[in-house]
């Protein structure tokens, strides 16, 4: 719902660009056809965004216009200026590294060829003229009519990446703990569903604090923004010590019923939490930690006893109590933020 309705007002302030920039240039006299595709392409995700691009853009288009208006004086309306004006608009947009204009210069180059008839240098200056038009009336409509706001695609986005987090860690604690190896495919899965959730979440987040360089959140939205930003930044960290057992070979386990039993229900009451705000209690939460601490001490001592020279590497049992810890360290994090 929320995705539509960020869709929704996308396609109300593209509308609105295109009608004030269509009706500008029926005033002025001009062609609006190239007005209008510059509105078109210039409402980006946030005003930061439709200006910088904009920067691009109008030199872009600059850059078309010009060799549309050389070649046809050269070669007429043929084939061969739609060619050379697309080719030669599109190298030189790329050696001047202007990549955001590339499209709009390289339409204009084109469109351009078949409305020019004479006075090449008045079209052209039109065709600039037309361009600012696009550029300016898009960045107002962005900036003024529905501005961006995603704090609450961040929350929702947050709250889903939380339960999928919940998820992910049963099945691979279930793949470590129970032996499921039938269930390998569906974990990985999983969690590679959670790094893109998660690289989604940062794109938003990026895009609101671009946007708040022109509406600034204030007051308590600030504060829930930059409480967004801390659990987003927990979820990371849970999602790197996830990873991490994934990544690591673990062989056959020494526990015993009663050790292994605690771990499960630990990794269970933990899952619930993460997937449920309502199910974590922080007094329950505690008390799993510091059982599985001491498992890990535990187990720390017998392997230190049993092999006076140190072992080089860490023992399976360890390396998963380590990032259980760890993981139960962060969401403790995550819902202690205020």
């Amino acid at each position: 719902m929320k995705k539509l309705h960020f869709v929704g007002s996308r396609v109300v302030k593209t509308g609105v660009a295109i009608f004030i920039t269509a009706l500008i240039c029926q005033w002025l006299n001009w062609p609006a056809v190239f007005a209008v595709i510059t509105a078109i392409v210039t409402i980006e995700p946030t005003v930061s965004d439709s200006i910088k691009k904009g920067i691009v853009r109008f030199p872009a288009s600059a850059i078309g216009s010009a060799y549309a208006v050389l070649f046809i004086s050269l070669f007429g309306n043929s084939p061969l200026t739609y060619t050379l004006a697309a080719m030669f608009t599109i190298v030189t947009c790329f050696r001047l590294k202007l990549y955001a204009g590339l499209l709009v210069a390289t339409l204009t180059a084109v469109a351009m060829i078949e409305v020019i008839h004479s006075n090449y240098f008045i079209s052209f200056l039109i065709r600039l003229g037309t361009t600012s038009i696009g550029l300016i009336v898009s960045t107002l409509v962005n900036m003024f009519i529905l501005p961006p706001d995603y704090t609450k695609n961040i929350s929702n986005s947050i709250q889903r990446m939380a339960y999928q987090t919940g998820i992910a860690i049963e099945e691979v604690f279930s793949t470590i703990l129970e032996g499921n190896s039938n269930e390998e495919n569906e974990k990985n899965r999983k969690v590679d569903q959670l790094d893109d959730a998660i690289h989604q979440a940062e794109t938003l987040v990026r895009f609101q604090k671009e946007e708040a360089k022109f509406h600034p959140l204030v007051g308590k939205e600030k504060s829930e923004f930059q409480h967004m930003q801390k659990q987003l930044i927990n979820l990371k960290l849970i999602h790197y010590h996830v990873d991490n057992l994934i990544n690591t070979p673990l062989t056959s386990l020494s526990w015993t019923n009663d050790e292994r039993a605690i771990i499960l229900y630990s990794v269970k009451e933990l899952a619930e939490g993460l997937k449920d705000a309502r199910h974590y209690k922080a007094d329950k939460h505690a008390q799993h930690l510091r059982q599985l601490t001491e498992i890990f001490w535990e187990d720390n001592e017998e392997i230190t006893r049993g092999n006076q020279n140190h072992p080089t590497s860490f023992p399976p049992e360890l390396i998963i109590l380590y990032e259980l810890v760890s993981i139960y360290n962060q969401v403790d994090r995550y819902y202690a933020i205020k």
